[in-house]
């Protein structure tokens, strides 16, 4: 059994009203106004060129206005064109190519002109463009032949289509080319091998384009690898081998981009587009790629890895994602780093778009332009169409760059202004009109609306209005009392009133009343408040035997003035109710239980206000699965429910609650825990009231005033709880004034302007009665002034206008309708903090050691903290390395110290650096001005451990080493210290010492001991000393067993066994054996007749190569019987295993999106019988078999 919560769109529903609730005040289209553009289409507007074109542009004025339009800037005739016509009643244009005509003749950049007598509404410049799919051009593509484990990239190339199309590689069977890290497609569509295997010869590689207007897919010709390898046998089981390149001769590189070439390149991109950067590099075994930002991190929450590491793509960019950014590729061998400059640039946006503007005669008001960008755009004003400084003059305007000043406006002032605001990455044009009208307030909705709501949501009146002057709005309840805002009201700009939380108390008549100085409007609101519908009896979870009945309980509660529908759904979809099923109004019985009535069920009670939902499961038993003893199938279980609740000795601060126990299921009940539900703060949320022993049935419980309990009871043993008891009779007990006030009082700024006074709100037992409420008190501490307050609903209230963090006195007192609770005690809070307005001084700087320095400065004046002190702090960052053709990052790392103190330490420092430091006083607010900044440097230090040290054994003789520099020097390096030491088991011999130049990044051993193992520890070394050691061991020998003390010298060489050396005087007698009876058999075997061969039996011509049809099917995937194998390894394909491309005339082969052909194909007629060194191949499948003999 669950409750189920409301379905997700109630609450999408009322967010999406809420969004609407500030916009601005619109004119009643019965006044006369200037136009407005109210649809349009897109600034780059592509069509198919198959249809017929539209260039939308809709507006509204009065007197409706008429269009005209230009096509790049010069009037556009439509009259003369008879494909052009524009719709009536509106400025969208048709052209219409039915009657014959090119679409491209009618390419270019158009703008609407939308026009009555009050002014001129422009349209943005639409710049028309036909969508294009070219076709591939045709070319003979050679086979591609390359050396296993070398790098290679097939351009695709496709033909410029707009919009461009999109790219993917297929074979020319249609099958996907699958894609990994080894092989993947690139941002351009070319197909990049970051080393070719032999397996990639197993199929052809064409390049495919879709184009999204004619949704057709040309595909490029095909091209063939030819893969040159030292292992002809493409043996499936070295693919999971451990080392797959060496086990195939194939020789292991280091890293190598393949795109971008070089090791840096920049790229451009525009703010609040996504930012694409790529890296593909070649190399063996195939590297792995890592991306980074260089002085800080990549944007977790923008940034996604695409095309396996290859690409990352950071969405919606904004300024500070500018910088470089590198990506390193790297394998066993070693690795390389591109870097990429990003800059962002920006086209202009909105920082606040202009919006029209109503103003009586005499009124003054202002348009206000402005947009950001990069570069910075320039902001023009035009009016009617026209720029402004060809216009007439106008005393009453005032042009102030992006604002247009109105003063004293009369009716001749009315006209459309255009903001058009634009740099070389775009523009943004906007229209605005300035109405002057003298109209007395008007309501613009029905009267006397009836508003019905559901008792404790939330609610929202409208009252939409117009009048000019602009009206205020207030709101009254019952045609009396004071202007409805604030508390659980809140009135928006458009005259809506929002209620926050509906209580029975809210039911009653709103007026709204519109006022400016030529009058005043109201209109009229019923509220009705209707109790929820709520299931208090909800269906539980069954267990059935096949062949029985069911019954599903559904007991509604419901406002009896509400219509109320019960349905039922099972696995969340409707049910149908067959022969089997009875739907009444509070159950749902299903008749002789089947298999497939197993499932969740679902009952809904709806009305046209809300609804309600519970869900049981229930679960079908077979006849044979039903245990025949029920204690000897479940020796223990948790236990029935109780029930039989009853409400007794009813007195106004307790009840008697008494129940009867449910089965113990072989475990007896321990524990009983008695729940609550109050249905006016929480109502449907269940609370703990108190606990029993599992030895009662009754108990006395202790209740608080006003509060309409309902109570349930679980049963608890040891191996769980039972489902709740059925609810209990509701019972409220009788009001009184609070006996406690809320706790947990604080007063905290929020502004440096002012103090947020909050609280936890009081509960539903803790109300004791209707119309919960606090007075708030508060006044500045240790002054006589009077206390102010106010009396709030909610839990917090903010005090504006206060002086910058000084100490106050409050107090929160609970009231409700039947008086006040007990006088609270004062709690001290601050009003807002401001910036500290003060740097510490004299800060000092003393290097410790070459990671360490420690910090001493003076106390700042207490009155500049303009707060309470929470540290000190320190921002330093490493400004460069002494070391030349280092890069350091400039990361600002910070260091704090709470509390009024004087000195400190910084640790963690980077050796052998250039450091700068700037120190900061923290309050509550942020951080207070920087002081003087200091330079320090920190001395060499030890380095790091040297990287990626690898030891390697080619043979049993030597042992080679290899390694990388450090990460951090930290200081001039002077060389490395190998010590070695050779160890058999748990014998180890003597150390040898060996140190090397700082260039020096190889050594080879030559091993003395061919049984024992090395280990190796590597150091390097600056002035100050050895570094971070390295520790590696040799690799152990083939046959070399796992160290035990059974190891000893005294093992006997198996060689010089009698026993092993005559096994294998055996074995090679029996091989010489062998050896002589195959060739005497082979030498017997002489030539075979050709007619043999010749005589294979051949079926007859396929009937549809003689009219030009084809067919696919996998028997032109499998070799001819005798059919030749090349050299590689690969069957040569044979004339009847040409390709799509090879039928479709070059590259001119359409397909349509569900794969199939677009055109008509012609069977090659001419196939050329040699090509290049394989002439001597057969050209069809007669050939083959006779070529054979």
């Amino acid at each position: 059994m669950a409750r189920q919560p409301p379905p997700p769109w109630v609450h999408a529903a009322f967010l999406l009203c809420l969004l609407s609730l500030g916009g601005a005040i619109e004119i009643p289209m019965d006044l006369t106004q200037p136009p407005t553009i109210t649809k349009q289409s897109a600034k780059d507007h592509i069509v198919d060129p198959r249809d017929n074109i539209l260039i939308e542009c809709e507006a509204k004025g009065n007197p409706a206005p008429s269009f005209h339009w230009t096509r790049n800037s010069r009037f556009f005739n439509i009259a003369k064109d008879p494909r052009v016509s524009m719709r009536r009643r509106s400025g969208t244009l048709v052209i219409d190519f039915r009657s014959g005509g090119r679409p491209e003749e009618y390419e270019g950049e158009y703008q609407c002109f939308a026009r009555n007598k009050f002014g001129t509404a422009l349209s943005n410049r639409i710049r028309l463009q036909v969508s294009k799919s070219p076709l591939w051009p045709k070319e003979n593509l050679d086979p591609v032949v390359v050396q296993e484990g070398a790098p290679l990239t097939l351009q695709c190339n496709p033909p410029p289509g707009l919009p461009s199309p999109v790219i993917f590689w297929m074979s020319s069977s249609m099958e996907p080319i699958t894609q990994d890290k080894r092989v993947s497609q690139g941002h351009n569509g070319d197909l990049y091998f970051s080393n070719v295997m032999l397996q990639d010869m197993q199929t052809d590689y064409s390049c495919n384009a879709r184009f999204h207007f004619t949704h057709t897919i040309q595909q490029k010709n095909p091209f063939t690898l030819k893969v040159l390898t030292n292992h002809p046998y493409n043996d499936s089981s070295l693919r999971n081998h451990p080392d797959m390149y060496s086990a195939r001769g194939v020789a292991e590189r280091t890293p190598s981009f393949m795109y971008p070439q070089g090791t840096a390149s920049s790229q451009m991109v525009l703010r609040g587009m996504d930012l694409l950067l790529e890296c593909i590099a070649s190399g063996v075994p195939t590297p792995d790629i890592a991306w980074y930002k260089k002085g800080g991190d990549l944007p977790s929450d923008k940034a996604k890895f695409e095309n396996f590491n290859k690409a990352l793509r950071i969405t919606n960019v904004s300024e500070e994602d500018s910088g470089e950014y590198f990506c390193l590729a790297s394998n066993k061998m070693g690795s390389i780093r591109h870097t990429i400059s990003v800059r962002v640039k920006a086209a202009p946006y909105w920082l606040d778009e202009p919006k029209n503007l109503i103003l009586a005669p005499g009124e003054d008001g202002r348009l206000v332009c402005r947009a950001n960008g990069n570069p910075k755009p320039t902001v023009q004003w035009m009016v009617n169409g026209e720029p402004l400084q060809s216009a007439p003059p106008n005393p009453n305007r005032e042009v102030a760059g992006d604002t247009i000043i109105f003063r004293d406006t009369q009716i001749s002032s009315r006209a459309v202004y255009q903001c058009n605001t634009s740099n070389e990455h775009g523009y943004l044009l906007a229209n605005a009109f300035v109405s002057v009208l003298d109209v007395p307030p008007r309501m613009l909705s029905p009267r006397n609306q009836l508003i019905r709501v559901i008792l404790y949501n939330r609610t929202r009146l409208d009252c939409p209005f117009f009048g000019s002057p602009i009206p205020t709005l207030r709101w009254f309840k019952n045609g009396q009392g004071s202007n409805l805002d604030g508390g659980n009201y809140h009135v928006y700009e458009n005259g809506s009133l929002e209620i926050k939380m509906i209580r029975k108390e809210d039911q009653g008549i709103y007026t709204c009343v519109a006022t400016n100085i030529l009058g005043k409007a109201e209109n009229q609101v019923r509220l009705e408040v209707k109790d929820p519908t709520r299931i208090y009896r909800m269906p539980e979870d069954q267990v059935a035997r096949r062949g029985t009945t069911v019954q599903l309980e559904c007991r509604v509660k419901h406002d009896p003035s509400l219509k109320l529908t019960v349905s039922w759904l099972k696995d969340d979809e409707p049910l149908y109710i067959g022969n089997r099923m009875k739907k009444e109004d509070d159950s749902l019985t299903i008749f002789g239980v089947a298999e497939r009535d197993q499932g969740s069920y679902t009952c809904v009670a709806s009305t046209e206000l809300d609804q309600d939902l519970a869900k049981a499961y229930l679960t079908v038993l077979a006849d044979q699965a039903t245990p025949t003893n029920r204690l000897a199938a479940l020796p223990k279980g948790r236990p029935d429910r109780p029930r039989d609740l009853e409400l007794t000795d009813l007195a106004e601060r307790s009840v008697r609650l008494t129940w009867i126990p449910g089965d113990a299921n072989n475990s007896p009940i321990t524990d009983y825990v008695v729940q609550f539900e109050e249905d006016q703060f929480q109502p449907g949320v269940w609370h703990d009231h108190s606990k029993y022993p599992g030895s009662v049935n009754s108990a006395v419980l202790r209740l608080s005033p006003y509060v309409n309990y309902q109570f349930r009871v679980i049963a608890i043993n040891e191996v769980g709880s039972s489902h709740p008891s059925l609810p209990s009779e509701r019972y409220r007990t009788s009001g009184a004034p609070p006996e406690s006030n809320p706790g947990d009082v604080k007063g905290e700024g929020t502004r440096k302007n002012n103090m947020e006074i909050t609280w936890t709100p009081m509960n539903a037992t803790s109300a004791f009665g209707p119309n919960l409420r606090y007075i708030v008190k508060w006044r500045r501490r240790e002054t006589r002034e009077a206390w102010n307050n106010v009396t709030v609903w909610g839990s917090r209230y903010v005090v504006g206008q206060t002086p910058v963090y000084v100490p106050y006195e409050i107090r929160v007192q609970a009231e409700n309708d039947f008086g006040k609770g007990p006088e609270p005690e004062s709690v001290i809070g601050y009003s807002g903090e401001d910036y500290p307005r003060a740097a510490p001084t004299e800060v000092k700087v003393r290097v410790m050691n070459s990671t360490a320095i420690s910090l001493q400065w003076n106390r700042v004046y207490s009155d500049t903290v303009q707060g309470q002190l929470r540290e000190y702090r320190a921002y330093y960052w490493r400004e460069s390395s002494l070391l030349k053709n280092l890069w350091v990052s400039q990361k600002r790392q910070q260091a704090s110290f709470p509390g009024d103190r004087l000195r400190g330490v910084v640790s963690r420092l980077f050796p052998y650096s250039n450091y700068k430091l700037e120190m900061v006083v923290v309050n509550g607010r942020g951080d207070g001005p920087r002081s003087e900044t200091k330079e320090f440097t920190t001395p060499e230090g030890v380095p790091s451990a040297p990287r990626r040290f690898r030891v390697r054994q080619p043979n049993l003789e030597t042992i080679n080493l290899e390694w990388d520099h450090p990460e951090h020097p930290n200081g001039i390096m002077i060389g490395y210290t190998l010590k070695y030491v050779a160890f058999n088991g748990t014998k180890v011999g003597k150390q040898i010492v060996e140190n090397f130049s700082p260039n020096q990044t190889k050594f080879t051993v030559q091993r003395t001991d061919p049984v024992s193992r090395y280990r190796f520890t590597l150091s390097a070394r600056t002035q100050v000393g050895s570094g971070e050691a390295v520790t590696e061991e040799s690799p152990a020998p083939p046959n070399e067993a796992t160290p035990t003390a059974a190891y000893t010298n005294n093992q006997a060489d198996i060689a010089t066994q009698g026993w092993f050396i005559g096994l294998m005087c055996a074995i090679a007698l029996l091989v010489l054996i062998l050896l002589i009876v195959c060739f005497i058999k082979r030498s017997r075997g002489g030539k075979y007749p050709v007619r043999e061969k010749k005589d294979v039996p051949l079926g007859p011509e396929d009937p549809k190569e003689e009219d030009g049809s084809f067919d696919y099917s996998d028997e032109d995937n499998k070799p001819l019987q005798g059919s030749q194998t090349s050299l590689d390894g690969t069957i040569k394909q044979q004339e009847s295993d040409d390709s799509l491309v090879d039928y479709g005339e070059g590259g001119e082969g359409q397909f349509n999106e569900d794969g199939s052909f677009i055109g008509q194909y012609t069977v090659k007629k001419d196939k050329e019988e040699t090509e290049g060194n394989e002439s001597s191949e057969a050209t069809s499948p007669v050939n083959a078999i006779y070529s054979l003999a």
